[in-house]
């Protein structure tokens, strides 16, 4: 029952999969964990060190590397626990530091115990999509850096033959998504008897995209005898029955339950009719003149269409969906991480899996009709303890979505007017004219643009 209170030779994880990904040839890949926060002033830090906690010597180097020194409050809640190997269920909302809190248990674990089979992984995580996946085996190499460990992740979208292959030889940690491991575990090629660790991670999201049997069927075939890790946005009826069957003993920690939204985020709210939103959106981006900026539109076509406006009218804009392979994907994710993309324009397929830190700007083109969307849309700003804005625009066809947000997020969402000086005129051509030459051409972005910016 609950009870309420990598190294400098780990592996990349996309080491065999690179000639099936577009990556610029000697490109400086940035470190793809937050960014550095070596004080405890800010926002969503609190008092406690990690030197202070029960951390091995390799894993404080690989956090101070990174400037990690002051715990998120999830971190600070559940390291005590994790580290003297206890169960954990966590609540926490999404940029609160669970993945590193995971992964620094994970390390202590493997560091301190010896392998009991010469190439089976030890510790697994489960995450519900295959950007999540990559996202936190990346972090693992920047934590882990100092400990000698090989991560590898495997997931869906990708060559099943050459993803298999990352599996061969010794692996210490393995990070997947539902799907593809199990197709691995019944081909027995992914053996997890000998699992030590195993971390749930966004367990709600399992539930919403129909993993739950998956997630029982990994569970079953690890030890009992392991440690688990789940966490999830909402400790949801779902969430809480899982952990009850598969967790021993776990504490549940929910910190700031009753925040949907994290207080490191500034919420602008702006009233405008449909035909206004684009000027004022190129105002305002011309105004904060973000480095990266995620935009969410709610439809296919919307998202096409607003990339092609502000690419044409001086932005480095790029769009993304569920339709969109899963290799473009990723790159169109290492470019916009690493500044080659200044705005990316999404559905909601990335408000989820995406994770890439110092997204100054997060903008609702338009309002989600499900209101945790919002929630999730808006995290992906302000994370690690840093500072972000998050603009909504409201026109007259969909503001009636608003009253439900606002009840979700337990507030009103501060409205601005904006001025006649915030909106900008559209200098992009046709969109349908243009598209029909881009298709006959072949050329989908062409050099000549209305606006240099």
């Amino acid at each position: 029952m609950l009870q309420d209170n990598s190294s400098a030779n780990a592996q990349d994880p996309n080491e065999d999969l690179d000639d099936d990904i577009d990556t610029d040839e000697g490109e400086d890949e940035e470190q793809a964990v937050p960014g550095p926060v070596s004080s405890r002033h800010g926002p969503s830090l609190t008092d406690t060190l990690f030197a202070d906690l029960a951390i091995p010597d390799p894993i404080l180097r690989g956090l101070n590397d990174l400037g990690f020194s002051y715990c998120t409050p999830i971190q600070e809640r559940t390291l005590p626990v994790t580290l003297r190997g206890g169960d954990i269920a966590g609540q926490a909302q999404t940029g609160t530091g669970k993945t590193a809190a995971f992964l620094i248990t994970i390390f202590k674990e493997l560091l301190e115990t010896e392998r009991d089979h010469p190439t089976a992984p030890r510790a697994v995580v489960v995450a519900p999509t295959r950007e999540l996946a990559l996202q936190i085996a990346k972090d693992a190499e920047g934590i882990g850096k100092h400990c000698h460990f090989r991560t590898v992740a495997v997931f869906g979208g990708m060559d099943w033959e050459k993803q298999a292959r990352v599996l061969e030889g010794k692996v210490d940690l393995v990070v997947g998504t539902p799907g593809r491991m199990m197709d691995y575990m019944r081909k027995h090629l992914l053996d997890l008897r000998h699992i030590q660790v195993a971390v749930i991670d966004e367990a709600d999201r399992m539930f919403d995209m129909g993993f739950v049997d998956d997630i029982r069927f990994i569970l079953t075939n690890c030890p009992r005898d392991r440690q688990t890790l789940m966490f999830s946005a909402t400790l949801s009826y779902d969430v809480m029955q899982l952990a009850n069957r598969y967790l021993h003993d776990a504490v549940e920690v929910k910190v700031d339950p009753d925040r949907v939204a994290a207080d490191t985020v500034e919420q602008i709210l702006y009233h405008v009719p449909e035909k206004e939103k684009l000027p004022l959106l190129l105002g305002v981006l011309e105004e904060l003149a973000p480095h990266r900026c995620l935009i969410f539109c709610n439809t296919k076509r919307a998202g096409e269409w607003l990339d092609f406006k502000l690419y044409h009218n001086g932005w480095e804009s790029q769009y993304m969906s569920g339709d969109v392979a899963q290799k473009r994907r990723m790159k169109l994710v290492e470019d916009f991480r690493g500044g080659k993309i200044e705005v990316l324009v999404a559905t909601d397929v990335a408000a989820r899996g995406l994770h890439v830190d110092d997204v100054d700007l997060v903008v609702n083109y338009d309002i989600p009709q499900d209101a945790e969307d919002y929630v999730h849309r808006i995290g992906r700003t302000g994370r690690a303890g840093q500072k972000g804005r998050a603009i909504t625009l409201a026109d007259e066809a969909l503001v009636d979505r608003l009253p439900a947000v606002e009840k979700y997020l337990g507030g009103k969402i501060p409205a601005r007017v904006p001025t006649a000086d915030q909106y900008l005129q559209d200098l992009s051509p046709s969109f349908a004219a243009t598209k029909k030459l881009q298709e006959r051409s072949g050329v989908r972005k062409p050099p000549n643009r209305s606006r240099r910016r």
